[in-house]
């Protein structure tokens, strides 16, 4: 049975300051430096063909570093934007606070919070998902088909779009869905892709 791996990339700079990063290519901190290390420790006894990363550098670092801890440098990878994080148009740069005085507390929260409401421009949860679904069927869903073990590193939004599709959740079920940085989540999955069992591992110190 195929297995998919999904791991968030560690802590950015801009999670650290609770600012909208969106596509904003902002790098690791010293912690998501330690969280891709620790993912990839766990992640030394997943088994994994294919390598599926965002084209932004904290979807590649944590990558890099969860390949070394994990001593699987050799691994076929494929990069592509439909994997990047949901764009927050433009909220990207902002804090939370931020927005709130620029646009009102409830107003921010939808804009967080819904699945299809977008901020100015950027884009919703919807949004996201209808392009990671066309990516996902046709790049990476063939491959498990063929038996093959993938590990997807991505971002918050974007995976959250991905475990909506595999999961089959409603709009109303996937806004309450957090994906913690740097744990690999690991479904099992049979002939059809459907679901057989989901693993979240436990992270550990480096």
């Amino acid at each position: 049975m195929p297995r998919l791996t999904l791991v968030r990339h560690g802590q950015s700079q801009w999670n650290l300051e609770n600012r909208f990063t969106g596509w904003h290519d902002i790098g690791l901190t010293a912690l998501g430096e330690q969280e891709a290390t620790s993912a990839g420790v766990l992640l030394r006894d997943v088994p994994f063909d294919v390598l599926f990363t965002s084209v932004l550098q904290r979807s590649i670092h944590t990558a890099d570093l969860a390949l070394v801890a994990a001593g699987r440098k050799d691994v076929p990878t494929f990069r592509d934007k439909a994997l990047n994080e949901r764009n927050y148009g433009d909220l990207q740069g902002l804090n939370k606070q931020e927005t709130s005085d620029l646009y009102g507390l409830e107003q921010v929260h939808k804009w967080r919070r819904s699945y299809d409401i977008s901020p100015p421009n950027g884009e919703s949860l919807k949004d996201t998902r209808a392009r990671v679904q066309p990516y996902f069927e046709s790049t990476i869903a063939p491959l498990l088909s063929e038996g093959k073990n993938i590990l997807v590193v991505a971002h918050g939004n974007s995976l959250r779009a991905m475990i909506m599709l595999l999961e089959d959740m409603t709009p109303e079920a996937i806004i309450s869905i957090e994906i913690p940085t740097g744990v690999p989540i690991t479904y099992e999955l049979d002939k059809d892709l459907h679901i057989v069992s989901k693993t979240t591992l436990k992270p550990v110190d480096v």
